[in-house]
Protein backbone atom coordinates (compact mmCIF):
# COMPACT_ATOMS: atom_id res chain seq x y z
CA UNK A 1 0.00 0.00 0.00
CA UNK A 2 1.81 3.15 -1.38
CA UNK A 3 0.36 6.05 1.12
CA UNK A 4 -0.52 9.14 -0.63
CA UNK A 5 0.97 11.34 2.30
CA UNK A 6 4.19 10.21 3.41
CA UNK A 7 7.54 10.56 3.73
CA UNK A 8 8.79 7.54 2.53
CA UNK A 9 8.50 8.35 -1.51
CA UNK A 10 9.82 5.45 -4.02
CA UNK A 11 13.04 3.91 -1.63
CA UNK A 12 13.09 0.39 -1.62
CA UNK A 13 14.50 -1.87 -4.65
CA UNK A 14 12.44 -3.47 -6.57
CA UNK A 15 12.18 -6.99 -5.99
CA UNK A 16 10.52 -9.68 -8.19
CA UNK A 17 7.68 -12.05 -5.77
CA UNK A 18 8.87 -15.35 -5.70
CA UNK A 19 5.32 -16.19 -6.29
CA UNK A 20 3.32 -14.89 -9.22
CA UNK A 21 0.13 -15.82 -7.67
CA UNK A 22 0.98 -13.44 -4.56
CA UNK A 23 -0.10 -10.14 -3.90
CA UNK A 24 3.28 -8.07 -3.71
CA UNK A 25 3.52 -4.41 -2.66
CA UNK A 26 6.86 -2.62 -2.86
CA UNK A 27 8.50 0.68 -3.37
CA UNK A 28 11.05 1.87 -6.43
CA UNK A 29 14.36 3.11 -5.53
CA UNK A 30 14.44 6.57 -6.45
CA UNK A 31 17.75 7.87 -7.69
CA UNK A 32 19.92 10.32 -5.21
CA UNK A 33 21.89 13.18 -6.08
CA UNK A 34 22.38 14.60 -2.29
CA UNK A 35 19.45 17.12 -3.03
CA UNK A 36 16.76 18.47 -0.82
CA UNK A 37 13.85 18.53 -1.57
CA UNK A 38 10.63 21.03 0.15
CA UNK A 39 7.79 18.95 1.26
CA UNK A 40 4.60 20.39 2.65
CA UNK A 41 4.05 19.91 6.67
CA UNK A 42 2.36 17.81 8.29
CA UNK A 43 1.96 15.89 4.70
CA UNK A 44 4.76 14.71 2.52
CA UNK A 45 2.25 14.80 -0.31
CA UNK A 46 3.52 13.21 -3.80
CA UNK A 47 2.72 11.94 -7.10
CA UNK A 48 4.10 8.25 -7.36
CA UNK A 49 1.90 7.30 -10.28
CA UNK A 50 4.83 7.29 -12.61
CA UNK A 51 7.13 4.89 -10.13
CA UNK A 52 4.34 2.68 -9.37
CA UNK A 53 3.91 1.71 -13.44
CA UNK A 54 7.16 1.34 -14.02
CA UNK A 55 7.78 -1.25 -11.25
CA UNK A 56 4.39 -2.66 -12.05
CA UNK A 57 6.30 -3.22 -15.89
CA UNK A 58 9.05 -4.79 -14.12
CA UNK A 59 7.25 -7.24 -12.14
CA UNK A 60 5.44 -8.52 -15.19
CA UNK A 61 7.85 -8.23 -17.41
CA UNK A 62 9.37 -10.93 -14.78
CA UNK A 63 6.04 -13.32 -14.86
CA UNK A 64 4.92 -11.96 -11.86
CA UNK A 65 1.50 -9.87 -11.28
CA UNK A 66 1.11 -6.39 -10.48
CA UNK A 67 -1.69 -4.29 -8.29
CA UNK A 68 -1.17 -1.18 -6.91
CA UNK A 69 -3.25 0.86 -4.53
CA UNK A 70 -2.67 4.13 -3.98
CA UNK A 71 -4.71 6.14 -0.79
CA UNK A 72 -4.20 7.64 2.85
CA UNK A 73 -3.05 5.02 5.23
CA UNK A 74 -5.10 7.21 7.86
CA UNK A 75 -8.36 6.36 5.82
CA UNK A 76 -10.07 2.96 6.60
CA UNK A 77 -11.99 3.28 3.36
CA UNK A 78 -9.03 3.86 1.61
CA UNK A 79 -7.60 0.42 3.10
CA UNK A 80 -10.39 -1.61 3.05
CA UNK A 81 -10.48 -0.98 -0.32
CA UNK A 82 -7.14 -1.86 -1.40
CA UNK A 83 -7.32 -4.96 0.61
CA UNK A 84 -10.60 -5.60 -1.29
CA UNK A 85 -8.91 -5.13 -5.03
CA UNK A 86 -6.44 -7.05 -4.19
CA UNK A 87 -8.16 -10.12 -2.95
CA UNK A 88 -10.40 -9.95 -6.24
CA UNK A 89 -7.29 -10.16 -7.80
CA UNK A 90 -5.19 -12.65 -6.41
CA UNK A 91 -7.19 -14.44 -4.09
CA UNK A 92 -4.96 -14.19 -0.82
CA UNK A 93 -2.70 -11.89 0.83
CA UNK A 94 0.36 -13.16 2.39
CA UNK A 95 2.66 -10.65 3.52
CA UNK A 96 1.79 -6.81 5.24
CA UNK A 97 4.68 -4.83 5.58
CA UNK A 98 3.86 -1.41 7.54
CA UNK A 99 6.10 0.77 6.36
CA UNK A 100 4.56 4.63 5.72
CA UNK A 101 6.13 7.15 8.04
CA UNK A 102 6.93 10.67 8.41
CA UNK A 103 9.36 12.92 10.67
CA UNK A 104 9.94 16.42 11.39
CA UNK A 105 12.31 17.82 13.81
CA UNK A 106 10.76 20.15 16.89
CA UNK A 107 11.42 20.16 20.61
CA UNK A 108 8.34 18.89 23.02
CA UNK A 109 7.47 22.50 23.69
CA UNK A 110 7.51 23.50 20.04
CA UNK A 111 5.71 20.95 18.25
CA UNK A 112 1.88 22.10 17.25
CA UNK A 113 -0.64 19.42 17.58
CA UNK A 114 -0.93 19.35 14.11
CA UNK A 115 2.55 17.99 13.85
CA UNK A 116 1.87 15.65 16.90
CA UNK A 117 -1.53 14.19 15.16
CA UNK A 118 0.23 14.04 11.59
CA UNK A 119 3.10 11.50 12.76
CA UNK A 120 1.18 9.55 15.01
CA UNK A 121 -1.18 9.42 12.75
CA UNK A 122 0.57 8.00 9.70
CA UNK A 123 2.87 6.29 11.99
CA UNK A 124 0.56 4.36 14.40
CA UNK A 125 -2.46 4.85 13.90
CA UNK A 126 -1.74 3.72 9.90
CA UNK A 127 -0.21 0.90 10.72
CA UNK A 128 -2.68 -0.52 12.88
CA UNK A 129 -5.72 0.81 10.41
CA UNK A 130 -4.30 -1.36 7.62
CA UNK A 131 -3.44 -4.59 10.14
CA UNK A 132 -7.34 -4.16 11.10
CA UNK A 133 -8.05 -4.48 7.32
CA UNK A 134 -6.25 -7.16 6.61
CA UNK A 135 -5.72 -9.54 10.16
CA UNK A 136 -9.12 -11.47 9.24
CA UNK A 137 -7.84 -11.84 6.20
CA UNK A 138 -4.62 -14.35 7.63
CA UNK A 139 -6.93 -15.27 10.26
CA UNK A 140 -9.46 -16.96 7.91
CA UNK A 141 -6.02 -18.28 5.54
CA UNK A 142 -4.37 -19.62 9.19
CA UNK A 143 -1.10 -17.60 8.08
CA UNK A 144 0.27 -14.57 7.17
CA UNK A 145 3.25 -12.11 8.34
CA UNK A 146 2.75 -8.30 9.66
CA UNK A 147 6.43 -6.89 9.60
CA UNK A 148 5.98 -3.17 10.65
CA UNK A 149 9.06 -0.84 10.12
CA UNK A 150 9.98 1.04 13.31
CA UNK A 151 13.41 2.54 13.65
CA UNK A 152 16.47 2.22 15.88
CA UNK A 153 13.99 5.03 17.40
CA UNK A 154 11.48 2.39 18.38
CA UNK A 155 14.56 1.49 20.52
CA UNK A 156 15.73 3.74 22.62
CA UNK A 157 15.03 8.19 23.03
CA UNK A 158 16.02 11.32 20.15
CA UNK A 159 16.07 14.92 21.41
CA UNK A 160 13.98 17.34 19.23
CA UNK A 161 12.45 13.70 17.61
CA UNK A 162 10.05 13.11 20.71
CA UNK A 163 6.88 12.66 18.47
CA UNK A 164 8.42 10.51 16.49
CA UNK A 165 9.92 8.20 18.86
CA UNK A 166 6.63 7.67 20.42
CA UNK A 167 5.60 6.42 17.43
CA UNK A 168 8.15 4.18 16.87
CA UNK A 169 7.77 3.00 20.07
CA UNK A 170 3.94 2.42 19.74
CA UNK A 171 4.90 -0.24 16.68
CA UNK A 172 6.93 -2.06 19.15
CA UNK A 173 3.68 -2.33 21.49
CA UNK A 174 1.51 -3.26 18.72
CA UNK A 175 4.00 -5.70 17.64
CA UNK A 176 4.43 -7.52 21.11
CA UNK A 177 0.24 -7.35 21.34
CA UNK A 178 -0.37 -8.37 17.80
CA UNK A 179 2.09 -11.45 17.86
CA UNK A 180 0.42 -13.00 20.88
CA UNK A 181 -3.54 -12.37 19.70
CA UNK A 182 -2.24 -13.71 16.50
CA UNK A 183 -0.63 -16.68 16.87
CA UNK A 184 -3.06 -19.15 17.95
CA UNK A 185 -4.11 -18.71 14.17
CA UNK A 186 -0.59 -19.21 12.55
CA UNK A 187 -0.01 -15.44 11.94
CA UNK A 188 3.98 -14.06 13.15
CA UNK A 189 4.44 -10.09 14.03
CA UNK A 190 7.71 -8.99 13.52
CA UNK A 191 9.23 -5.41 13.73
CA UNK A 192 12.30 -3.72 12.05
CA UNK A 193 15.08 -1.40 13.58
CA UNK A 194 17.29 0.05 11.16
CA UNK A 195 19.56 3.03 11.46
CA UNK A 196 19.24 5.77 9.12
CA UNK A 197 18.63 4.55 5.21
CA UNK A 198 20.14 6.16 1.73
CA UNK A 199 16.25 6.71 0.93
CA UNK A 200 13.89 9.62 -0.16
CA UNK A 201 12.97 9.83 3.90
CA UNK A 202 15.69 11.86 4.77
CA UNK A 203 15.11 14.27 1.69
CA UNK A 204 12.00 15.62 3.72
CA UNK A 205 14.32 16.16 7.04
CA UNK A 206 16.79 17.72 5.30
CA UNK A 207 14.95 20.44 3.86
CA UNK A 208 13.82 21.35 6.69
CA UNK A 209 17.30 22.15 7.85
CA UNK A 210 18.39 23.74 4.35
CA UNK A 211 20.79 20.93 4.31
CA UNK A 212 21.69 17.52 2.32
CA UNK A 213 20.54 14.13 3.47
CA UNK A 214 24.49 13.45 3.42
CA UNK A 215 25.04 16.53 5.61
CA UNK A 216 22.72 15.19 8.09
CA UNK A 217 23.93 11.61 7.98
CA UNK A 218 27.37 12.37 8.24
CA UNK A 219 26.86 15.00 11.53
CA UNK A 220 24.11 12.46 13.45
CA UNK A 221 25.91 9.06 12.67
CA UNK A 222 25.93 7.22 15.44
CA UNK A 223 26.73 4.09 13.76
CA UNK A 224 29.53 1.21 14.80
CA UNK A 225 30.26 0.67 11.61
CA UNK A 226 31.94 2.99 9.79
CA UNK A 227 28.73 4.20 7.45
CA UNK A 228 27.14 7.25 7.36
CA UNK A 229 23.91 4.93 6.76
CA UNK A 230 22.73 1.47 5.41
CA UNK A 231 21.35 1.01 2.10
CA UNK A 232 17.38 0.34 0.75
CA UNK A 233 18.87 -2.92 0.05
CA UNK A 234 19.70 -4.00 3.31
CA UNK A 235 16.41 -2.92 4.79
CA UNK A 236 14.75 -5.06 2.15
CA UNK A 237 16.69 -8.43 2.62
CA UNK A 238 15.88 -8.41 6.17
CA UNK A 239 12.53 -8.30 4.85
CA UNK A 240 12.44 -10.67 2.26
CA UNK A 241 14.15 -13.18 4.93
CA UNK A 242 11.15 -12.11 8.26
CA UNK A 243 8.61 -12.61 5.44
CA UNK A 244 9.68 -16.20 4.34
CA UNK A 245 9.38 -19.85 5.82
CA UNK A 246 13.10 -19.66 6.81
CA UNK A 247 11.66 -16.74 9.88
CA UNK A 248 8.46 -19.40 10.32
CA UNK A 249 9.62 -19.51 13.96
CA UNK A 250 10.49 -15.72 14.85
CA UNK A 251 7.10 -13.93 16.22
CA UNK A 252 7.04 -10.73 18.60
CA UNK A 253 10.83 -9.81 17.75
CA UNK A 254 12.85 -6.57 17.40
CA UNK A 255 15.60 -7.06 15.09
CA UNK A 256 17.66 -4.35 14.06
CA UNK A 257 19.68 -3.40 11.12
CA UNK A 258 21.30 -0.69 12.82
CA UNK A 259 25.32 -1.15 11.68
CA UNK A 260 26.09 -1.58 15.66
CA UNK A 261 24.63 1.39 16.57
CA UNK A 262 22.21 -0.07 19.58
CA UNK A 263 25.64 -1.58 20.46
CA UNK A 264 27.24 2.11 21.55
Amino acid sequence: MRPRCSSRGPSTHPRRPTHPDRTTWLDRTHPRDGSARHPSYPAYVTDESQALDSLGEEIEASGGQFLAATGDVRSAVDLEAAVSAALARFGRIDVLFNNAGVGSYAEAVELSEDQWDAVLDINLKGAWLTARAIIPTFVAQGSGVIINNSSIAGLRGFANLSHYVASKWGLVGLTKSWAIELAPHGVRVVSIHPTGVNSAFNDGLAAQEGSTPLEIAERSAGNLLPVPWVEVDDVAELVLFLASDRARYITGSQVPVDAGLLTR
